[in-house]
Formats: structure tokens, C-alpha cells, sequence
């Protein structure tokens, strides 16, 4: 009887301990770079504050020219992308594709994953969605959590940015939502659309969070910067 409980409560804990790990010696590779308005350098560096508080052997780099060599990108357990538009084909992009598929997580924020490469059907099918547009601008909006070994203790919270409206895949498990209030286009009053999802791409995952417009809304939304680490260590290989 007693063995029986140490087995249940052990897994019942195991979600939690999912994201509740460190990157204690885990490789991660920051890539940044695109449109400046997004200002992935200011997102990496905060990363990187982060990455040396976890321990972590990490390493930044400006450009897609870090999955130019496969030899060197699987070696990595996480690929965090901070890169808005821009142009991935070639080598590069059957590298980083062939990297996820064989095990190397990769995650981010709004355009730095979500708005990626745009005329890239395949990566858009490993990530799992794609920004097509955010009505208004920058508006008032919720974050609302679902319930998920990522959100456990996390709380629902008003945010000032942009509320995006993705096109996104049927196959991705959403874990944060916001829902449109018709202001700006009546026709999408009451959508409900995801802000932030986790998927798996063969043997590799991906996590993804919409917001994140000005990188230090993560300094003033704690819940939000909650989220995001859990995701990069869920999404960790």
C-alpha cells in the first residue's frame, strides 16, 4: 500500500516537475535578429540574464546563419528565436527543420517565432501558427490561462499590447487565450484565439507566447515571464 502511493503522488508530481527543473547544463542556442521594431537584441540580452541564473551553457548569435551547419545545431537541447520576418531557405531551413525533428526544442515570442520567415510554409508547420494581423494596434486586452502543468499558480492579467490574430493548427494544445471584443471589426467579436500554445514536431517540441511587442512587458507581467520560462524549459529536449 505504501509503494502504491509513492507511485501515485509520483505521478501526479511529474507535470509539475516537467517545468519546474532548472537548465542546469543544458545547451541553448539564442538566435536574434529581423525587424528591429521588435527589438530582438533588448529580447535576447534579457534571455541571457536569465540563462546565467539557470545555470545554463548558452550561446548567442546574430542571424540565421547559425543553422547553416546541422553538426552544430543538434548538439543543442533548446533554440530560443527571437526573429521577426526576415528569409530562411536553402540549408539553413532543412537544418533547423531536420535539428526540431530529431529532438532540439525550440520557442518564443510573438513575432520572434510567430511572424517568422513568412514565406516559409514549413516552418510554419512546425511552429504551428502564423500572425496575420492585430486590430487596433496596441490595445487593453486579458490574458486568460487554461488549465496545464505550464500554468499551475499562474493568473490571469490585463496587458497593454498588441492582441494578435493568428492562423493557427488544429494539432496544437493551447494553454493561454484572449478573446476579441469586436471594437476595432465586428465580425470577430467573441473569437477566441490562442496567445499561447505547446505542440510537438516528431521528436522535438515547441512552445510559443504572442505577446511580447516591447520585450519588457515581461519585466511588468510577471505571470507573462512565468509562462514563457516554463515554456523554454517544457520545450527543452
Amino acid at each position: 500500500m505504501k509503494l502504491l502511493r509513492i507511485i501515485t503522488l509520483t505521478l501526479l508530481l511529474l507535470p509539475y516537475q516537467q517545468f519546474s527543473q532548472s537548465l542546469a547544463d543544458k545547451n541553448i542556442l539564442v538566435v536574434w535578429g529581423g525587424w528591429d521594431g521588435h527589438q530582438p537584441e533588448l529580447f535576447a540580452n534579457q534571455i541571457e540574464e536569465w540563462l546565467i541564473s539557470q545555470n545554463a551553457n548558452y550561446k548567442l548569435y546574430n542571424g540565421v546563419e547559425a543553422y547553416d551547419d546541422y553538426d552544430e545545431l543538434i548538439k543543442y537541447d533548446l533554440i530560443i528565436q527571437s526573429i521577426t520576418m526576415g528569409e530562411l531557405k536553402g540549408k539553413g531551413a532543412s537544418n533547423l527543420l531536420k535539428a526540431v525533428r530529431n529532438g532540439v526544442g525550440i520557442a518564443g515570442a510573438h513575432g520572434g517565432l510567430g511572424d517568422s520567415f513568412r514565406n516559409n510554409t514549413g516552418y510554419q508547420f512546425m511552429i504551428g501558427g502564423q500572425w496575420v494581423s492585430h486590430p487596433g494596434g496596441k490595445v487593453n486586452f486579458t490574458v486568460n490561462m487554461l488549465e496545464d502543468e505550464l500554468t499551475k499558480g499562474l493568473n490571469d492579467f490585463e496587458i497593454y499590447s498588441e492582441q494578435w490574430y493568428v492562423h493557427y493548427d488544429p494539432n496544437v494544445e493551447i494553454i493561454a487565450s484572449t478573446t476579441f471584443d469586436g471594437e476595432i471589426f465586428d465580425w470577430i467579436d467573441g473569437v477566441v484565439m490562442p496567445i499561447a500554445w505547446k505542440k510537438r514536431y516528431d521528436k522535438g517540441k515547441v512552445f510559443y507566447l504572442s505577446i511580447g511587442h516591447d520585450p519588457l512587458e515581461f519585466k511588468k507581467h510577471e505571470d507573462g515571464w512565468k509562462l514563457l520560462t516554463r515554456g523554454f524549459i517544457w520545450a527543452c529536449r
